[in-house]
């Protein structure tokens, strides 16, 4: 549905070289310099989850879309919209929590605004982030630059910001802790432009998941893409949460995981230098971009057969971001 509105309503309406990118941020020449802009909203229910909250939420969304640009991040806008009646008590919290997620990400804040709306018209809080980051590539990575050749690399195992939310939103008791994998991912993108590596693209896998990211892309581009089931990691509580549920954990959202366009002849290198960081320690191979079927993702499972994924027509779950 987002897709469908963005081509459909506001690239008509809105159109811009800078749109019609499709990416996760927006390109700016201001003299010799190339920013990364890009802003985000956040309204995420519960609001504090396992392992974060829409404090740390909104910093990391936010600089993660400016370093899928190439960009490092440098300075945040925070928009806070309150419901009447939301106590003093939880906003500190999430104040505090951007603090520390910002302090984390190496970026400063260096604006905001504030609006409350009526009790019962809003959900305790909402935030509205941009960020502002300059770009360490002369070429800066985007969907278009995806070829046929290309590797596939997934930075770390899915689904667990997904089931962090929907089992703190549902009261449901799990056996193992799954928390949010939240968290900002410039240091990775950061070691493969330092390892020499030329990065066509790059997509942090949010709302919608791998399979959506990856959907997005071969459509930007206008090329295949396989991905081996086998390659792509999925912990056992996610996994088992995802089967008693009906959920593909390929469409579930991640906070802290993104997807690399490499060349072939770099992959291995790409994902070693990844897994020299925390975060993306547990990079994988995941597939490769064909010239065809144009538009069309495959998976491939370990027996050797293939299925289509196909971009969802609706969310999931929808309120995790």
């Amino acid at each position: 549905m987002t897709l469908e509105l963005i081509e459909r309503l506001f690239l008509p309406v809105l159109a811009s070289p800078q749109l019609e990118a499709r990416h996760d941020g927006a390109i700016v020449q201001l003299g010799n310099l190339q920013l990364a802009f890009t802003t985000d909203s956040y309204v995420v229910r519960p609001i504090e989850f396992p392992g974060g909250s829409i404090g740390e939420l909104a910093v990391y969304g936010t600089v993660n879309d400016l370093a899928m640009c190439g960009a490092k991040p440098l300075f945040l806008s925070v928009g806070f919209i309150l419901e009447e009646g939301l106590p003093l008590e939880v906003l500190k919290r999430v104040a505090h929590a951007i603090q520390r997620a910002a302090r984390q990400a190496g970026v400063t804040v260096v604006t905001g605004d504030t609006k409350v709306v009526e009790r019962g018209k809003g959900d305790q809080v909402f935030l509205n982030t941009s960020g502002i980051g300059v770009v360490e590539l002369e070429t800066p990575p985007a969907p278009a630059r995806v070829s046929p050749g290309d590797a596939v690399i997934v930075s770390g195992d899915l689904g667990r910001h997904g089931v962090a939310i929907l089992a703190a939103r549902e009261g449901l008791e799990l056996e193992g802790a799954i928390e949010t994998d939240a968290a900002p991912l410039w240091e990775p993108v950061a070691a493969l432009l330092r390892a020499g590596i030329e990065v066509h693209c790059l997509r942090d896998l949010t709302r919608g998941g791998l399979a959506s990211a990856l959907n997005e892309i071969a459509r930007a581009a206008r090329v295949g893409i396989e991905v081996d089931e086998s390659a792509i990691v999925v912990s056992e509580p996610v996994a088992a949460v995802c089967e008693m549920l009906g959920l593909d954990p390929l469409y579930v959202a991640n906070e802290g995981r993104f997807v690399a366009f490499v060349p072939w002849r770099d992959a291995e290198r790409a994902v070693a230098a990844l897994r020299q960081v925390p975060v993306s320690s547990g990079a994988v191979l995941a597939g490769r971009v064909l010239e065809s079927p144009a538009g069309v993702v495959v998976l491939r499972s370990a027996y050797g057969s293939r299925r289509v994924l196909d971009l969802l027509s609706g969310e999931q779950l929808p309120r995790i971001c």
